[in-house]
């Protein structure tokens, strides 16, 4: 098909558009390593009054992960000036007891002891239950307290560390009793909506639609907040080299691989605690593959990202029995580690092959695959391009692009070998994220969450509908399939 030269010239200058503001996201990415503070000058509010509600706040998630991602923020002067913290759950404690449960995560050293007092001292403690009323008209006392001090309308972010069948009543109770009244902000932060069928699912979602807008609810993929996002999005349109190789006639097939290490993990899957398809493969990883398929969005603004990829999801079709390996962890002795009852099931170990049916990818196999009890901890995308045959020899290039626990991007091709007889060697060119010489620490994915809500941005956030398009060391034939379609164990 031939383009007419004003069609040609618009989309140059479409074209030209989006690269000025790739220029400008690349910008804005190099200045959090160098200085995040200089990415925050402006984008929080430090006039107004912030409360920070964790709902769960004896659990696991608040204890290990959301304490001290809010004490790193506060110790680094990366949070509104303005803010307390609430804990909430139904766990009879005091602030003293709570404190004690998580400090040891916070990692304070010794020259911080005095800012980590400052830090407790902005924390209070409810406990109450999560399905009567009494609890949460305490803490919007806590909230008017705080406003009537401020004397100014105080932002609320409000943060569900909690199951998801708990999601409907507790929210209900927020809507309710402790929303702000149209002159600041509430937010609602809803930790890992999966492990759902499609009814219940789709029942969440439309009662958070019905209870809340859209720029209230942050739905969360911790994946999403390990800045890959940015990362994809600037490997694969801010390089001419990718961009124009990213296609089912240069690309032969793409493994999005994730690995855990821990046996408990994949106790909890055996005795019905922990569903690795539904918790991981259909929540996460599609997540990321929607971002490794993804067409160049309109800009870099949340929806027009969102929007593409949810255009991604919708086109992936039926996935064949034939392309799945499902897998159940086992000791030595053939039973389920530390004594669970095994839950035939239930598997630990998932592998299917997905087809996006578009111009673009047809005929290209992704190549999903989650197990627990696995010899590493980690997350990384393999893109296979099609082998090159000289002769007897074929030459392969592969891009590497690791998530967890290291961010990386790998290139590994041939190279000839100096030297009387031309020979060739595999070569790797390596950008590592993590090396030693970095300015600054690496920003957690639980920081980077905080950081987008309190700016309003959810571009490395979940929207509803790519949600709801969400659910339309293994077993010897991981290998057998893997290598079907090109890859091979190194």
């Amino acid at each position: 098909m031939t383009i007419p030269p004003d069609a040609q010239a618009a989309k140059s200058r479409s074209d030209d558009a989006m690269n000025l503001e790739l220029v400008k996201y690349m910008r804005h990415a190099m200045k959090c390593q160098i200085g995040r503070q200089i990415a925050l000058q402006g984008a929080v509010d430090d006039y107004r009054p912030h409360v920070v509600v964790i709902f769960g706040a004896s659990g696991n998630l608040a204890k290990r992960r959301i304490f001290p991602t809010l004490w790193r923020l506060f110790r680094d002067d990366l949070l509104p000036k303005k803010v307390n913290f609430v804990g909430y759950a139904w766990s009879s404690l005091t602030m003293l007891q709570l404190a004690q449960s998580f400090e040891k995560y916070c990692e304070v050293k010794y020259t911080e002891k005095e800012l980590f007092v400052r830090f407790m001292k902005k924390c209070a403690y409810i406990q109450g239950s999560y399905n009567e009323t009494s609890g949460y008209k305490c803490l919007q006392k806590i909230v008017n307290v705080v406003q009537a001090d401020a004397d100014i309308p105080v932002n609320r972010l409000f943060y569900l560390a909690l199951p998801p069948s708990m999601f409907v009543e507790v929210t209900a109770q927020i809507k309710e009793h402790c929303m702000d009244e149209g002159d600041s902000w509430s937010r609602i932060i809803v930790e890992n909506i999966s492990g759902l069928e499609t009814k219940s699912n789709v029942i969440l979602s439309d009662h958070l639609a019905h209870m809340f807008k859209p720029n209230q609810i942050y739905r969360v993929n911790h994946y999403l907040c390990k800045d890959i996002v940015p990362t994809f999005l600037i490997l694969r349109f801010g390089n001419a080299l990718f961009d124009a190789s990213w296609n089912r006639n240069s690309i032969e097939s793409v493994a999005i691989m994730h690995k855990e290490k821990s046996d408990m993990t994949a106790s909890s899957a055996c005795t019905g605690q922990y569903d690795i398809i539904r918790d991981i493969m259909s929540n996460h990883l599609l997540q990321i593959l929607s971002l490794v398929a993804i067409e160049q969005p309109a800009s870099l603004c949340a929806d027009d990202v969102r929007d593409e990829k949810v255009k991604v999801m919708k086109a992936i079709g039926e996935i064949s029995t034939q392309d799945v390996v499902l897998g159940q962890y086992q000791t030595e002795n053939g039973s389920a580690k530390n004594g669970f009852l095994v839950n035939r099931n239930m598997p630990t170990f998932a592998q299917a092959v997905v087809r996006i049916k578009n111009d673009r990818w047809d005929g290209v196999p992704f190549i999903l695959s989650s197990g627990t009890a696995m010899n590493e901890t980690s997350i990384e995308v393999r893109v296979l391009f099609k082998p090159i045959k000289e002769g007897d020899k074929v030459t392969r290039v592969e891009l590497v692009i690791g998530v967890h626990p290291n961010d990386i991007v790998r290139l590994k091709m041939q190279t000839e070998i100096s030297g009387m007889e031309a020979m060739i060697e595999d070569a790797e060119l390596n950008v590592n994220y993590a090396r030693e010489d970095k300015i600054t620490r690496s920003q957690e994915p639980y920081e980077r969450l905080f950081i987008d809500v309190f700016k309003g941005s959810q571009i490395n956030l979940v929207r509803e509908d790519e949600l709801n398009c969400a659910w339309s060391g293994g077993p010897q034939a991981e290998d057998e399939i893997i290598a079907k379609y090109g890859f091979l164990s190194t």
